[in-house]
């Protein structure tokens, strides 16, 4: 029943307001939901399982009800916190579509200096458009962008943007969803519908689906990109612990000059 109560409100309460109101709506399911089968590492909250969550079918074991964290969110986190110096080192990031889940806890690193920007999200500070990042070359030591790209008609300038902004040195990790049966990205300028882009690329408001190509996609960008099979790198015990997605690569962009 829960999983097909919050597939319905994903499809169709829009985004905007489920950015503001639904930490206050899942924070009092977590009673629901307690035990100590799960963790999640961004909140180090523990739980039975986490809440469904996705549009059809949605997927099982994948929202943190406290924090707000998906699998993807879980995933980067420890990425950062394990592999980086992101959470010691001074830097400058532009967070583009911050992520709830992020926001306050990278707000509270003293040694960043943290900006959220986006077209549409009440979370932002900054009102601005990825095809015309508002800052100038060689502002930032990072960029985020997450599930973003596959929103965006010309992708390829929208990566090139994040390239601009970035300094030489700097690195960006833009990740998006993806089907790895799929060699190539499956994509037609000629479907304007929104109805028949969620049947071809699975939202509304997608217009693409990538496939394994999309490393080569973010090199059109202009980014040395490195590919990281993040969670094939951790013991399958903490996999399952933290609900991982088990295929996801991390695509590590850096601006080399």
């Amino acid at each position: 029943m829960v999983k097909h109560i919050i597939s319905f409100v994903i499809r169709k309460v829009p985004r905007k307001y489920l950015q503001l109101f639904s930490h206050f709506v899942l924070k009092g399911m977590k009673v629901f939901y307690s035990g100590n089968n799960v963790k999640c590492p961004v909140c180090d909250s523990n739980f039975r399982e986490f809440v469904p969550y996705g549009r059809k079918p949605p997927r099982k074991n994948a929202l943190c009800p406290n924090c707000l964290a998906l699998e993807r969110h879980r995933l980067l986190w420890l990425y950062l916190k394990n592999e980086t110096d992101f959470f010691t080192k001074e830097a400058k990031l532009l967070h583009i579509a911050p992520e709830l889940c992020f926001i306050n806890r990278f707000d509270k690193i003293k040694t960043l200096d943290y900006i959220t920007g986006d077209l549409e999200s009440p979370l932002a500070k900054v009102k601005m458009d990825i095809n015309d990042i508002p800052f100038e070359e060689n502002s930032f030591d990072m960029v985020f962008c997450n599930h973003v790209m596959e929103h965006i008609p010309d992708d390829v300038h929208a990566m090139k943007e994040v390239y601009r902004v970035l300094k030489p040195g700097g690195w960006a990790i833009l990740q998006s969803p993806q089907d790895m049966n799929m060699d190539s990205t499956y994509e037609d300028p000629n479907i304007t519908d929104p109805k028949d882009r969620e049947e071809h690329f699975k939202q509304s408001d997608h217009f693409r689906i990538y496939g394994k190509d999309y490393g080569e996609r973010l090199q059109q960008g202009g980014f040395d990109v490195e590919e990281i099979p993040y969670p094939k790198q951790l013991q399958s015990e903490l996999v399952a612990k933290y609900a991982l997605p088990e295929e996801e690569i991390i695509y590590l962009c850096k601006k080399l000059i």
